[in-house]
C-alpha cells in the first residue's frame, strides 16, 4: 500500500525559497563553501551566466545572510538575504538532494530506473534505503512546475501545442488526466473527475497558469485535439482567440476500424486518406476530400464508412485551419506517444489507488523525468548534440548528470519569482 499524502507534505510546503545551482565538483564547492568572498564571487558568475534560477530582485543587490550545516551530510550551505525586499533564499549544490536526504549521484540510477515504472520495492532490493525513501523522492519532484522547470527561456514556451485526455482509474472509479504537450516535452498534467468543460478547464488551467507565471504574456496560437467538444470550449475558455485544429489521424483511424478485415479496402482508403491530408492547399484539400467520397461511394457499400466520410466533409473546415499556421500539428501523433508512455506506466502498478492529490504528484513527477531524461544510444548515435527533450527544446543543459540537470532547472520550484 501506497503511504498516505502526510507522508510527501514536505515536499509541497509553500515559499519556493531554495536556489539550486551548479557546482563543478563536491571538493570545488567545498573549497568555495570556506571564504565568504569566493563563493560571492562564484554566485556572481552564476547570476550573470544563469540569472532565470534567481528571484527578479537579486539584480538590486544581496548579502550574505548565514550559513547551515547538515551532520547528516557533513555539508555547508550558505543562505542570501535580497536587498530589495529582504527575502531570504537557501543556496543549494545540485549534487545534494532537495531536504539534504542524501547525494545525488547515490539515487539518480534509480531515478533513472522509474521511467521504466520500476517498482520501489525493486529499487530498495537493489539499491538500499526502503520503499518509502524512494517512494518520498519520486512524489517529492511533483511539486516542482513542469512548464516553468522544463523550459528556461520565458519566450520559448511553445505556441503549438497538442492535447488530449488519457482515461484512467482511482480507486476503481473512471477519472481523466488532461495532458499538454509541445516540443516533445510534458507541459501540463492533472487529474479531474470528468471529461466536462468544466473539470477540463481546471485540469488544462494548470498549464496555463504555469505558462503565465513564466511568461505573463504568453499567447497560444494552435492546439490541436480530437473531436471532443468539451476539450475544444476548455480551450477556448483558457485561451480566448486560440486556433482550434482537429487531428486528421484520429479520423483516418477511426476509418480504418470500420474496415480492418477487408485488407484491401483497408489499404487503399488509407492510401487516399493520406493522400488527401498531404494537400498543397485548402482548395486542394477539399477537392480531394469530395473525391475520396465519391470514390468510396463506387467502392463500398458500407454505410459506416460513408458516414465517416461525411463526417470529415462537414468538418473540413476545421481541419483546414492548419493551413494557416505553417507550424502547427495537424495530428495528436506527439501527445499520443507521451500518453503511450504514461499508459504502459500506470498499467504496470494497476493505476491509482491513493488520494487525488498523490495520484496528481505522480503524473507530474512521471512527466518530469521523461522531459529530463537522457537518451539512449540509438538516438544520440543518430545525432550525438542530443541528450535529452529538456535540450532538445531548450538548446542547452545545466550538467551533464541528467537529476543534477532537473534539479538545477527546478530551482525556486521552477517558479519565476
Amino acid at each position: 500500500m501506497m503511504p498516505s499524502l502526510l507522508v510527501i507534505m514536505e515536499f509541497t510546503s509553500p515559499g519556493h525559497k531554495t536556489i539550486c545551482l551548479p557546482f563543478q565538483s563536491e571538493a570545488d564547492y567545498r573549497k568555495l563553501i570556506t571564504t565568504g568572498n569566493t563563493f560571492r564571487k562564484k554566485l556572481d558568475e552564476l547570476i550573470a551566466l544563469h540569472p532565470e534560477l534567481f528571484p527578479s530582485a537579486i539584480s538590486e543587490g544581496y548579502w550574505l545572510h548565514d550559513s547551515i550545516h547538515s551532520k547528516k551530510l557533513d555539508i555547508t550551505t550558505r543562505r542570501i538575504k535580497l536587498v530589495a525586499n529582504g527575502a531570504v533564499y537557501q543556496i543549494r549544490p545540485a549534487f545534494v538532494l532537495p531536504y539534504m536526504v542524501g547525494m545525488t549521484d547515490e539515487v539518480e540510477k534509480a531515478l533513472y530506473l522509474r521511467r521504466f515504472g520500476v517498482p520501489f520495492e525493486a529499487l530498495t532490493y537493489v539499491f538500499g534505503h526502503n520503499p518509502s525513501f524512494w517512494y518520498r523522492l519520486y512524489q517529492g519532484l511533483g511539486r516542482l512546475s513542469i512548464v516553468g522547470t522544463t523550459v528556461k527561456n520565458a519566450e520559448a514556451i511553445p505556441v503549438n501545442l497538442t492535447a488530449d485526455e488519457k482515461h484512467s482509474w482511482l480507486l476503481g472509479d473512471r477519472v481523466y488526466i488532461p495532458t499538454t504537450v509541445g516540443a516533445g516535452c510534458f507541459l501540463g498534467v492533472d487529474i479531474v473527475e470528468s471529461a466536462e468543460t468544466l473539470d477540463l478547464v481546471k485540469g488544462y488551467g494548470t498549464f496555463r497558469d504555469e505558462a503565465l507565471n513564466l511568461n505573463p504574456g504568453y499567447h497560444l496560437e494552435t492546439v490541436t485535439l480530437d473531436g471532443w467538444e468539451q476539450s475544444h470550449c476548455a480551450w477556448r475558455i483558457l485561451f480566448s482567440g486560440v486556433a482550434i485544429i482537429l487531428c486528421f489521424l484520429h479520423s483516418v483511424l477511426d476509418i480504418q476500424k470500420r474496415c480492418r478485415k477487408k485488407k484491401t479496402l483497408w489499404k487503399k482508403l488509407t492510401g487516399r486518406l493520406w493522400h488527401t491530408y498531404k494537400s498543397p492547399s485548402k482548395r486542394h484539400f477539399a477537392q480531394r476530400l469530395r473525391r475520396l467520397r465519391e470514390w468510396a461511394k463506387r467502392h463500398t457499400k458500407q454505410k459506416s464508412i460513408h458516414q465517416r466520410l461525411e463526417g470529415m466533409r462537414t468538418k473540413s473546415k476545421q481541419f483546414q485551419v492548419a493551413y494557416d499556421y505553417s507550424n502547427a500539428a495537424r495530428t495528436s501523433n506527439m501527445v499520443d506517444r507521451l500518453m503511450n508512455y504514461q499508459d504502459r506506466l500506470l498499467r504496470t502498478m494497476q493505476y491509482f489507488h491513493g488520494s487525488t492529490d498523490v495520484a496528481r504528484f505522480y503524473l507530474r513527477s512521471m512527466a518530469l523525468i521523461w522531459n529530463f531524461h537522457p537518451y539512449g544510444k540509438r538516438t544520440t548515435s543518430k545525432d550525438p548534440e542530443r541528450c535529452s527533450p529538456f535540450k532538445d527544446l531548450n538548446g542547452f543543459q545545466y550538467h551533464d548528470n541528467w537529476l543534477q540537470n532537473l534539479l538545477i532547472a527546478g530551482s525556486m520550484n521552477g517558479y519565476r519569482q
